[in-house]
């Protein structure tokens, strides 16, 4: 009988011991459960943004998010608010219309138009601040996460070879002041490709076949500035 007991003591105590095997490690990832947040870029802009006259994957976007993709850094997802003929009116009022959610990543080119039809630079300045301020909202309140890039001259284009170019350089030059300020002030990374795009005026390749807008070739120098000014963003 005490031999009994002490069987019956020996089993109870070893079915009540901790295992000696290892558990499971909880999963890693910085979402919710260990999902990854989907990395995001809203594009806003003009035809220069939508890449009039090239193809998809020669847009500047396009193109940094396949160099950034080379740098082991994502873009899940791609969307563009942009249209050719676009002014920054047309852009606030498309924001409105169709609300998109925050993104990772917002970028701003907007102005040529506006320029274009002669409209006065103080209500560009207007505009583009509340255009940019919206940018900063859709970034989700994040303006280091907002990239700003400067307005292309076209006037080295072949189509406004019958157009006063020496005041479209002036113009566009004091949009951009406008717009880099503005930028600056909002703590919003800045990239200048105006100087890229005059270099049309000297080589055919960097303009498109309409003769008016960069080819693939001068959005994929935009890329090779813009991919490494948003790396640390996409970590």
């Amino acid at each position: 009988m005490r031999n009994l007991c002490c069987l019956t003591f020996l089993i109870i105590s070893l079915a009540c011991q901790r295992p000696e095997y290892p558990m499971p490690a909880p999963s890693g990832g910085s979402g919710v459960g260990g999902v990854s947040k989907p990395r995001t870029w809203l594009a806003l802009g003009d035809s220069y943004t939508i890449g009039q006259g090239v193809r998809d994957q020669d847009r500047f976007p396009d193109q940094t998010r396949e160099r950034l993709l080379k740098s082991q850094r994502t873009i899940d997802t791609l969307r563009y608010i942009a249209m050719t003929g676009w002014t920054t009116l047309d852009l606030l009022q498309a924001i409105g219309r169709e609300q998109p959610a925050e993104h990772t990543v917002v970028s701003l080119l907007i102005g040529v138009n506006d320029q274009y039809r002669g409209w006065d630079s103080a209500l560009y300045r207007v505009r583009f601040r509340d255009a940019l301020q919206q940018a900063v909202r859709l970034a989700g309140g994040k303006p280091s996460h907002v990239m700003v890039l400067s307005i292309p001259d076209y006037g080295v284009t072949a189509y406004a070879r019958h157009l006063d170019t020496a005041r479209i350089r002036r113009e566009i030059d004091g949009y951009n002041r406008i717009n880099r300020d503005i930028a600056t002030t909002a703590g919003c990374p800045y990239l200048d490709i105006t100087p890229l795009t005059r270099e049309g005026r000297w080589n055919a390749n960097l303009i498109c076949g309409d003769s008016l807008h960069p080819s693939g070739i001068d959005y994929g120098r935009w890329a090779d500035r813009l991919a490494p000014m948003m790396e640390g963003l996409l970590q």
